[in-house]
Order: structure tokens, then sequence, then C-alpha cells
């Protein structure tokens, strides 16, 4: 592969305009940015079939082939809340073909460009410098590489890529986030330099995002000279995006926006934006987008008519699946997850595209992953998400900053190579396993459970007794981190096990046993037949930093820690039926939120209680639903009074992961679904068609009352 040559803002003529932030984090201060237009315009002479390109940027890019807007880049890195204090070492180029005939086609990474077979050429990149949102990483400097290899009619091939003869244009209207002033002058043209390539990007194995425009009812206005207009634009549904106005005009008009998801979203975002004359523009945060008010003031004598949308996004899949019953009420929770998953699933699952959090959230991308099988059955996010942790891992030393997320992605490790059955994802992410169970040995007490872990998280987002369980103390966090451990030491030993490491994947199994018996011998209660949720000795003064606080001296009995036991075969058999059904039998257990019932869902079907179980537990979702079909509630609960629940968030969508995997009850006999079992059931319900995509094509169930599966 030929090395990539990257540019920037010459140093001499911009010295301020050279380094930013590494992280867009609440660590960073990124209210302002260097945005720069880079252009290259080639007449080649002659008809153009294809062009092939390869580009990326730091830390953000907007490109345009031709006058067409291909997409907002580049892939993100993924990241972590931590050891944001030096750069990341991923990073990642995006390939695609631009050709003269045909139709776009963004899982292909095809994408047709009017005026290539006149032989035109006109690249518009458009790079800002500063990590803004938290899922944008940056190493610290500007950069912009793209290199193109055009094909011709005649079958003649040339290249170019980004050098010294392209323009550079520094552009003070874009230089903060969610504001933009078209009276600030852009900066004359100057020659970009060559920067030292300390990017070593590598190509995303993901698709190319769709990202097109989506016109709300009455977004488009005429405004008299020196008048306002106030505008309300709804949309159906809770889109992922970024705002798009359009303006026509002979002189000044400023739009103002207050962008939420709905009306009673008590966190409006805002954008600022003042045009002059004719002009287009796209913004560079991603926002959830349901409700847009907007005030649009025409500064001019003349009519002006600006034109509100957004360009929505979300990556493509193959299939588009769904499991349909004969109950109504359970097709539109399946059919709003859906939904929210879909405008999750960006360069890098997000827990929402309102918050926008980086790959530190793993609880929440794997239930997010295991939604895509039933729904997309596309694996290359959940596989490409799976290294991205990996690398967090490395970068790290073993750590991340959710420490209970971090044992979930073993799990999700093992759980996507099931699916996909890519040998290379796993052989990728070994490094980052030895390093993580390497890091939660040196937790192990002597007691033979976890005891100095730097903090309890996560547990669930609620608050019992005033204290939050995103970051509880060990009477309330123990036990879970020590059930997710046991879980990773069982997946990390299959995991070995397929890459032929025998004794590591001994050592995963005896450990295993050892953490059993010692969770069995400290956490159980044998009074009252339950998991308890930590010890209650004291923490040491000397553990008492970031997010781990001191212990309490009450005795908790929860659903988390049972709910676990059970679903991780910690405990079997006639005691694991025994507690479930204490736990979900007992209103005092029944407290928490839609991403914890993905694990309670999991217990239940394990000791095989869905026709008793399954759809008390659904109806969770029904109120909620129905409350706002436009996205999912991030929870059944407010875990404080004030808190407002963005309604695009899709870790509690795991329904659309849990029914179809009760009703059919499907079993990977090979990595990569080559072979699968099903078990069909109806579990009660009249009908039901489940729809499970592999990558050899879908399998259909249908079933009916009465009749044979088929």
């Amino acid at each position: 592969m030929k090395k990539d040559n990257w540019i920037w803002l010459d140093g001499r003529l911009y010295p301020e305009g050279q380094n930013g932030p590494y992280t867009g984090n609440w660590d960073a201060t990124c209210e302002n940015g260097t945005v720069v237009e880079f252009s290259r315009r080639i007449s080649t002479g002659k008809p153009i079939d294809r062009v092939d390109i390869r580009y990326s940027a730091d830390a953000l890019i907007q490109l345009w082939i031709n006058g067409k807007f291909l997409g907002t880049g580049p892939v993100w890195v993924g990241g972590d809340f931590l050891a944001n204090d030096r750069a990341r070492t991923n990073r990642y180029a995006t390939e695609l073909s631009c050709v003269a005939a045909g139709e776009d086609d963004h899982l292909s990474r095809v994408i047709r460009v009017d005026g290539l077979s006149d032989g035109e050429i006109k690249i518009l990149a458009r790079v800002r410098l500063s990590a803004v949102q938290i899922c944008e990483f940056s190493v610290g400097r500007g950069g912009f590489m793209l290199s193109a290899e055009v094909h011709f009619s005649d079958g003649t091939v040339t290249s170019f890529t980004t050098d010294e003869n392209w323009d550079a244009v520094v552009c003070p209207s874009f230089a903060i986030p969610g504001k933009y002033d078209a009276r600030l002058q852009r900066h004359n043209v100057t020659r970009p330099v060559t920067v030292p390539d300390v990017w070593n990007a590598q190509t995303s194995p993901l698709p190319l995002r769709v990202e097109k425009r989506r016109a709300p009812d009455g977004g488009r206005v005429t405004v008299r000279g020196g008048e306002s207009v106030d505008l309300v634009l709804e949309y159906d549904k809770i889109y992922a995006g970024y705002i798009s106005v359009n303006a026509e005009a002979s002189g000044e008009v400023e739009v103002d926006l207050s962008i939420s998801e709905t009306e009673k979203d008590g966190s409006a975002k805002t954008e600022n934006l003042i045009f002059v004359g004719d002009d287009e523009y796209i913004g560079t945060r991603m926002y959830s987008i349901g409700l847009i008010r907007a005030r649009v003031t025409n500064r001019s004598d003349s009519d002006a008519t600006v034109d509100i949308a957004i360009n929505e996004a979300y990556l493509p899949s193959r299939h588009d699946c769904m499991t349909v019953t004969s109950d109504g009420g359970l097709n539109k929770i399946l059919s709003v997850a859906k939904h929210t998953l879909k405008y999750c699933r960006q360069y890098i699952h997000l827990d929402s595209p309102k918050h926008c959090e980086p790959s530190a959230c793993t609880g929440d991308y794997f239930i997010e992953s295991m939604m895509s099988g039933y729904s997309f059955g596309d694996m290359a996010l959940a596989d490409f998400d799976t290294v991205r942790t990996a690398r967090i891992l490395e970068h790290n030393g073993g750590v991340m900053f959710h420490p209970t997320y971090s044992l979930i992605w073993v799990r999700m490790l093992l759980e996507v190579y099931k699916r996909c059955g890519r040998r290379g994802l796993l052989e990728d992410c070994v490094t980052g396993l030895d390093l993580l169970l390497s890091t939660f040995a040196g937790y192990v007490g002597e007691n033979g459970i976890i005891e100095t872990p730097p903090n309890y998280m996560f547990v669930d987002w609620i608050y019992i007794d005033g204290i939050s369980l995103h970051h509880p103390p060990k009477a309330l966090g123990q036990s879970v981190m020590n059930m997710f451990y046991f879980d990773a030491l069982n997946a990390a030993a299959e995991v070995y096990a397929h890459l032929g490491l025998s004794d590591k994947s001994a050592k995963c199994v005896a450990d295993a046993v050892k953490l059993r018996k010692s969770i069995n011998t400290l956490l159980y209660d044998g009074e009252r037949g339950l998991y308890f949720e930590g010890l209650n000795t004291p923490t040491p003064k000397e553990m008492l930093y970031l997010y781990m606080s001191e212990n309490v001296e009450k005795r908790y009995f929860r659903i988390n820690a049972n709910a676990l036991a059970v679903a991780f075969g910690v405990v079997e058999g006639a005691d694991a039926e025994r507690i479930l059904r204490t736990v979900l039998d007992n209103a005092e257990f029944d407290s928490y939120q839609p991403y914890f019932a993905h694990f309670v869902l999991s217990a239940v079907h394990r000791v095989g209680l869905d026709g008793e179980y399954l759809f008390k537990i659904l109806d969770k979702w029904r109120g909620p639903v129905e409350e706002c079909d436009k996205g999912l509630a991030e929870g059944f609960i407010p875990p404080e009074p004030t808190y407002s629940f963005d309604h695009s968030h899709a870790w509690g969508g795991t329904p659309l992961y849990s029914l179809p995997t009760a009703l059919v009850s499907p079993e990977i006999l090979e990595p990569g679904m080559g072979r699968i079992s099903i078990r069909p059931r109806l579990l009660g319900l009249e009908s039901a068609r489940v729809e499970i995509p592999t990558p050899h094509g879908v399998v259909t169930v249908e079933m009916a009352a009465g009749c044979e599966p088929k």
C-alpha cells in the first residue's frame, strides 16, 4: 500500500492553527477550532469511468466531489473516557469509488457522481482541527489526506494525491461549533505543506455511512424583508443527523435553531446561523432530532427563502429483518427499538446520538450488537467496535473507565465471533484480552473475589437509598462485578480455545471454578437463600478516589446480583430457578432499568422460564412506548427527579433480541452461523414470524397456534 500524503496549513502563516486537543471530552476546551477548506480541480480532457478515493482527516471532515456531498468523517477511533492525555494510535481512512454511471451503493462504497464523463474532478474537503464531541478524537494536530486513482473510459489510469498544489482557505465562519457567520471573511488562498504522517491510518472495514437530507413539513419558508418568522418543525420519528440549512437571499438572514427530541425534552441544543446572500450550511455536530424550533430573521429589504432540514445519518446493512407476532403492542415495541437501533449504528455504536459517547459504554454496544443480529444481521460494526475496544485496552494497559463494561467486552468478543466467524477478530483482540485478564487478576483479594478495583462501575442507571448504581460502593457493586468477571473468564476460555491456546483456556476455566466457589461462599446469604450485592467491609482510604465511594454498613438484596448469578451459571439447577422466582415474584426487587432487563431476560431464558416471565417483563416497555413512539426511552424510572431521559437510547432495546431468542432458542453450532439449531415455540402467542439473518442468508421461522412451525 502506498504511503498516505498528509497536508495542512503552512505553520509559518498560521502558527496558531496547528494543534488542538486530543479529545472532545469534558476535560478539553474545544469552543474554537481551525476550519480549513482544501480544494483541487482537475480537468483531464477525456471521459472518466471511475475514481477510486482514499481519504481521512483530523479531527473532522466533510467531503464533496463535483458538488455532491459524500458525507462526514473520518471513521471514529472509538476511545474511552480515560487516558486522553496522549493521542490514540488507531486512525482510519475511508475508501470508496465515484462512478460516472450507475446508482449509489453505500454497502459497496460506490457513489455516482455527475461530471466525470466530462473529464472533470472537483474536490472540496472542509476539515476541522479540534475534536468537539466526545466520540471524536485527534492526534493533536491538523491534517488532511486524499489519494485518487482515475480510470478513464479508454482504459488508461492516472493518479493524484494531496500535496502542495492544492488550495487551502481558512474559514472563520465555521470556527465555533454550532455557529456559522458568513460575515466573517474567508482568508486568501494559500498553499498547504506536507506534514509528517503521524496517523498511519488503516482502512476502515465499514461501509460508507448514508447521509441524506430529510426535510420536515413546513421547513421551507419565505420571509419578507425586515421581518421574522417563528417555526415549529416536527419529525414523525427521532432521527440522528446534522443540521442542513439552505438560504436564498440578497442580504443578511439569521436563523436561530433549538434542536430537541420531543416537545418535553428539557435539554435542547442550539445553533445560530447567519447567512449573507445565497448559501448552504451543513453542521458538524450530531444530534438526536425530533423537533426543531426556528426563528428566521430577514435583515435585508428583499424577500428571503430559507430551507431547514437535517442530514440524517446511519450505517447501511444488507438485511432488514423483523420479528412480528400476534400481539400488536409487542410489535410496536420491537419497531421502536429497531428504529432507535438504526440511528445508534453510526461509525461506532452510540449509546444515543444525543450523548454521542465513545466506545467506553461497552454494555450498551454489546446489547446493540445482539439486537443487530436479529434486525440487520450485520456484524461488521460490532466486529470493528470489538477490535477498537481492544485498542483501548492496549492503549491504557488493560484498564477502561467502566471496569464492569470492560468485562462485558469479553462476552461481546465471543458472541460477535460466533456470528461473523472471522478468526482474525480473535487474533486482533488477544493482546487486549491478555491485558484485561491480567488487570482483573490483580484486583482479586486473598479471599478469592474482586476486592481492589478502581471502582465498581457500572451496575444500572438507578439510585438506591440516594446512592447511584452508576458508581456504587462495594456493598452495592462488588457482587455484580464478580458475576461479570466469572462470565468473562468463561468467555475468555472459549476464545483461547478457538485460538488453540489450550493452556490459557485451561487457566481461565480453573480461575472461574475458584471464583465461583468464592462467590458462593462469601456473597451468598444462606438464611435468605439469595446473593447480596457486596460485602460491608470498609474500603481503604487510599482507594477512595475518582468514582470509588466509602462503603456502607447495610447489606443489600437486589435483583442485580441474583439475576446475573442465574444468567451466568454461578448457580444452576433447582437453586437457580428458586432464586430467580424469588426476585421476579416480589415487588421489592422490581427496580431496574431497560439496560439491566437484558440480563434479567437472559436469566429467564437460561432456566427455561420464558413462558412464565418473558411477557411480564416485556410489559415494562408498553407504557414508555405508548407515551412516546418516536424513539426508545432511556429508562423506566427517572434516576433523579430532574433527570430527562433521552428517547434515542438503544441500550434499552433488548426485546428486539430477547423476544426472538425466547421464541426460537437459536444455538450457533459453528462460528459464522454455517450451522444453527432452533427450537420454535409460541409461548402463548397466537402467531409469530421470526427472521434470523446470517452470513449465508435469512432463516425464517413461521409459527401459528395449532400448526407445525415452518
